[in-house]
């Protein structure tokens, strides 16, 4: 029987690492998945030279040239609309002219995110999209978080919007049937915080199934909801401290333990529990951060990626959304949210 195949375009020149790493990643998911298509987006003679000794299915992955990059320091605005040949402007025109599924990147974020709402447009009663990232929970899974720094601004209709599509991702790609959905706030009472928190609480209370009311960034990682909602300024400020703590904690005990024998002798006892501690915390495992509410799919991967996350992005992030087609559903939801509030739209 034939099989509908999962296409994505993948920026090979974008982030720290970049094209070595990324075209790992990429081979790895295409030998893994027999309905996944790859098309590596960058400068040929550098992309061949990575594939160089590599095995994988030749017939499904192709090679874009593109002679240009979009650095890390570049104004993301300004360069998604002049460096036209650039990798990651040919991914998203991909999408736009429906030749790819799902673009990947983890180059300049500001870049993607521009890309994004400029060649892939929003979907009807999006006001702004949002980035949204798996969050590790020790309580049970992974606790969904956004927004992570697509729009700093949140209004309090924008913060709806949010919750409804963080909801069905987490039905569609978690598996959570009732996703219970908490407001991040500096208290758990309903007249906490400022004023736009506020009003998306008194709408989130009226209008969301589940909704679970404000959450304290303490409980976030004890899994007491499913799905955090914030605006991007403050969900960046989150996630950054808390990749900081995290690299900090593995660091210190790494230190710690070589510095003398019985600390050695222990942490061999201890073994799998330093693992499982590190699996849990590392941000590889989740790949990457979809940008929510553009009509099509654009992942963006941390600029640090290597191989490994670029592997997982494919495989728990790209793969199941094309595959149950996350975009169609958010838009539903929206449609039914459309009557419900007004978000305006911005420019």
């Amino acid at each position: 029987m034939w099989e509908c195949l999962v296409r994505v375009a993948i920026d090979a020149m974008g982030g720290d690492h970049a094209p070595g790493e990324i075209v790992a990643g990429a081979v790895a998911a295409l030998n893994g998945l027999s309905d996944l298509e790859i098309t590596l987006v960058g400068r040929e003679s550098d992309v061949r030279a990575c594939l160089k000794g590599k095995k994988y299915p030749s017939d499904r992955l192709n090679i874009v040239h593109a002679d240009e990059i979009i650095a890390p320091d570049d104004d993301p605005g300004l360069s998604i609309r002049k460096k036209k040949n650039a990798s990651m402007v040919k991914v998203l025109q991909m999408v736009r002219e429906k030749k790819a599924d799902a673009a990947l990147s983890a180059g300049n974020t500001g870049a993607l995110m521009a890309g994004g709402l400029l060649f892939l447009g929003r979907l009807s009663g999006i006001s702004r999209p949002a980035l949204l990232t798996p969050m590790p929970g020790f309580n049970g899974g992974s606790v969904l978080f956004l927004d992570v720094g697509a729009n700093m601004d949140a209004k309090p209709e924008q913060l709806v919007q949010y919750a409804y599509m963080g909801r069905v991702y987490s039905q569609q790609i978690v598996g959570c049937p009732e996703p219970r959905v908490g407001l991040l706030n500096v208290g758990v009472e309903a007249n906490k915080g400022n004023a736009q928190v506020k009003k998306a609480y008194a709408i989130l209370n009226d209008h969301l199934p589940h909704f679970y009311g404000n959450v304290e960034g303490t409980d976030i990682f004890y899994n007491v909801v499913d799905v955090v909602v914030c605006d991007g300024f403050v969900g960046n400020i989150f996630l950054k401290s808390a990749e900081g703590l995290s690299r900090t904690i593995l660091g210190f005990f790494k230190q710690e333990i070589s510095s003398k024998l019985r600390y050695k002798l222990g942490a061999m006892l201890l073994r799998p529990v330093f693992h499982g501690l590190r699996n849990k915390i590392d941000d590889s495992g989740y790949g990457g951060a979809p940008l929510l509410g553009v009509n099509g799919l654009c992942v963006k991967c941390h600029g640090s990626s290597r191989a490994r996350s670029i592997e997982q992005a494919l495989y728990k992030q790209v793969h199941p959304f094309v595959k149950k087609d996350v975009t169609r559903q958010l838009q539903e939801k929206l449609n039914e949210l459309s009557g419900m509030i007004n978000g305006g739209e911005d420019e």
